[in-house]
């Protein structure tokens, strides 16, 4: 065989990636484990609390965790761990499974300025009704509606008048136009409201969920694996995003680093048994000043004054209390960032600041959030914060949970290189009503020590942009040493704040824990017995050619499941079948060699010369049914959703290994095996239905018969 150098680096390269992808199962059992215990430890000393939550407790704490490592290559969380394996789907399972339809009516509504038009609420009633048995897309489905309905009114009458759509609607675009802009911008919502959906979930404390997105139809499919609270995950995944603006406290600013001291002592007692109110701890200062003089201004030709004053212990100093331990302080008193913590670390840190006897020690109008993204490496040598989640405290409006200011007022967000510093930034533009507040707000934070303005979306901090200037107009810049992404991301959230879609759940199943381990039982019996049926047949039929395709097999198994587990798939029941169904092609890719080898040497070729021929003119048929296997799989994968589109990429998956097995390392086996064996002189029929070749073992130095095939002569 050509090439067996790069056959033999393939299967190396191979062999290497999925034992390393099957290696990471051990120590993430282990932890699983640890979990279990401590899960039945808690449940029995607080049964009012699910087995569930303390177990999910427990494997939050370490998912910033260090619990694994391969020195010199690679440290493991939990999560990275979890990441690394073949994750099951529900049906093996048990948990959760919901598809949402992303709702554009008030997207449309919104859009069309909430007009009471009784032609738009008919074309919406007309398309809401049809999006239930149609697969066009709702923005397709509202054009026919409104075309029906409309009475021949453009489509551009409703929009026009719209800030955010000038320059793209006017009162003469046709109707067309008016569609493909509605659709670009659906896309736009829709994508992210899927990526907000995912960040979400993440919050539920899943293991492995599967989020998918099938665009064409604005269809979100949730699989939430062990999920134990059903009706928690319904108000999650049906809630519309919230974009917030609000101005912010410093670390700096009286009462908050006090607070922060007061409380980690606080806490410190309250949790050691002691009630009583604590003192904040007083350091004492020592300096060495001039004595002013007859005109109040220091005096340098006098001799120094020695002056000792107290002053509150800086938290950036304190250790020992619970909170400074798990809540790492800004030391930097210029900037809205309170401090930082590791995200097993945050739930802890929030349920000490709710204590009502820690929140009286901030100011009233204060309230903390987290940013949404942990810190993440900026080329700092040294930094320890990297991986971290900020804290920031917002300053809220006295009496009112309400925002001054909210995504509403957005009309327009994009992102764009600064013209003198070149850095990236995002512009906004906002209405009338939005440009008043946003002025009022930005010129009072920039004459407060140019103070920052927290950007919140879901109650948590997207971006914290300082103001130098008061902001009129309602155009701004907002700057925060911004990637190209992050920048596109950014103003893809401010648009959705202005543009917000929420989801409506139209299917919902639930499958049980205990029916998904009978589900898992079953399959695995299934596929073991599958692949004892195929092993027993090959060797039977062809003998030593048969141990052959058992290799090849065996291999092709071990290669599947670790190209599986490296690509993230959630394997499902549909999944087991395609696994089934791809050892089934391989088997009969081998029978296919194998009968082509038994025509060559019935043709008189010797047996290194019909290995050879065999393979080769097997080949055609081969490709011929793969390709048309992988074809339909690839068209499972396009339009299937959930356990369809899991079977069309074990299928694909599956359909490749089979072909890198059977094919090529066969082919190479085969080969290295009559290399062993030298063929001296000839092959005859021992008896009716079996041939023997006469061998020269070259190495041994001895003879001996090698029943390699089963034939049918005549």
């Amino acid at each position: 065989m050509q090439s067996k150098g790069v056959v033999r680096f393939f299967f190396i390269a191979l062999t290497v990636v999925c034992l390393y992808q099957f290696a990471l199962v051990i120590p993430t059992n282990n932890i699983e484990n640890q979990a279990k215990r401590y899960a039945d430890q808690m449940s029995a000393s607080e049964p009012n609390v699910g087995w569930r939550t303390h177990y999910s407790e427990y494997l939050d704490s370490l998912s910033t965790e260090t619990v694994f490592s391969i020195p010199l290559i690679k440290k493991f969380t939990y999560a990275d761990l979890k990441k690394s394996q073949l994750a099951m789907g529900l049906d093996l399972k048990g948990g959760m499974n919901v598809l949402l339809q992303v709702d554009l009516r008030d997207f449309i509504k919104n859009l069309a300025g909430n007009t009471p038009d009784p032609v738009l609420a008919k074309a919406l009633d007309k398309a809401t009704e049809r999006q239930k048995t149609e697969q066009a897309d709702y923005i397709t489905l509202f054009a026919q509606a409104w075309q029906e309905e409309g009475g021949g009114k453009p489509l551009a009458s409703l929009f026009a008048r719209n800030e955010s759509l000038k320059g793209q609607i006017n009162f003469d675009s046709p109707n067309a136009d008016v569609v493909r802009t509605l659709r670009t911008l659906a896309n736009s919502t829709v994508d992210e409201t899927f990526k907000r959906l995912k960040q979400r979930i993440d919050k539920l404390g899943v293991v492995q969920p599967n989020v998918s997105l099938d665009a064409a139809r604005d269809l979100i499919l949730v699989e939430l694996p062990g999920i134990d609270n059903p009706e928690r995950a319904r108000t999650m995944l049906q809630r519309s995003a919230k974009l917030e603006f609000w101005d912010t406290y410093r670390i700096s600013d009286e009462g908050i680093s006090q607070g922060l001291m007061g409380a980690d002592q606080k806490l410190k007692a309250l949790l050691a048994g002691d009630t009583t109110v604590l003192q904040p701890q007083m350091v004492k200062d020592t300096s060495y000043v001039f004595p002013n003089g007859a005109d109040g201004q220091p005096d340098t030709t006098q001799p120094k004054e020695m002056r000792i004053t107290e002053r509150p212990l800086d938290p950036t100093q304190q250790a020992g209390g619970p909170l400074l331990s798990l809540l790492t302080v800004n030391g930097q008193g210029g900037s809205a960032l309170i401090g930082y913590a590791d995200k097993n670390k945050m739930r802890v840190i929030n349920e000490y600041l709710a204590r009502p006897e820690i929140k009286v020690l901030f100011p009233a109008d204060l309230e903390f959030r987290w940013s949404q993204k942990p810190v993440e490496d900026d080329g700092i040598e040294g930094n320890t914060m990297i991986g971290k989640y900020e804290l920031y405290a917002i300053k809220k409006v006295r009496n009112s949970d309400l925002a001054p200011l909210d995504g509403s007022v957005v009309t327009n967000a994009s992102e764009q290189p600064d013209p003198t510093s070149g850095e990236v930034t995002v512009s906004l533009s906002m209405n009338n009503d939005g440009a008043k507040i946003w002025a009022d707000l930005t010129k009072k934070a920039a004459d407060n020590g140019n103070r920052e303005i927290a950007i919140v979306l879901d109650d948590e901090v997207v971006s914290a942009p300082r103001v130098i200037n008061p902001i009129t107009g309602g155009n701004s810049s907002i700057t925060g040493n911004f990637s190209v992404d992050e920048a596109k991301d950014l103003s893809s959230i401010l648009q959705v704040g202005k543009l917000p879609a929420g989801t409506r759940i139209v299917q919902e199943s639930q499958v049980g824990p205990s029916l998904g381990a009978d589900n898992i039982n079953r399959s695995l019996f299934t596929m073991i017995l599958s692949v004892l049926f195929l092993c027993v047949f090959m060797v039977a039929y062809y003998n030593r050619g048969g141990w052959v395709s058992v290799i090849a097999l065996l291999a092709n198994i071990f290669f599947l499941l670790g190209t599986l587990a490296s690509l993230g798939t959630v394997l499902t029941l549909p999944g087991i079948a395609g696994i089934v169904l791809t050892l089934a092609s391989a088997v009969d890719a081998n029978v296919i060699i194998y009968e082509r080898i038994r025509e060559e040497i019935r043709g008189g070729l010797s047996m290194g010369k019909a290995v050879e021929v065999g393979f080769g003119r097997a080949l055609p048929a081969i490709l011929d049914a793969n390709i048309t296997t992988l074809l339909t799989a690839v068209v499972l994968i396009y339009f299937g959703l959930g356990p369809i589109k899991g079977f069309g990429t074990v299928l694909t998956v599956g359909v490749l290994t089979s072909l890198f097995t059977a094919v090529l390392v066969g082919r190479y086996i085969t080969e290295w095996w009559l290399e062993r064996g030298k063929t001296l002189s000839y092959s005859f029929p021992w008896s009716e239905n079996w041939l023997v070749g006469f061998h020269y073992d070259w190495i041994g130095k001895r003879k001996y018969a090698l029943c390699f095939l089963h034939c049918n002569h005549r």
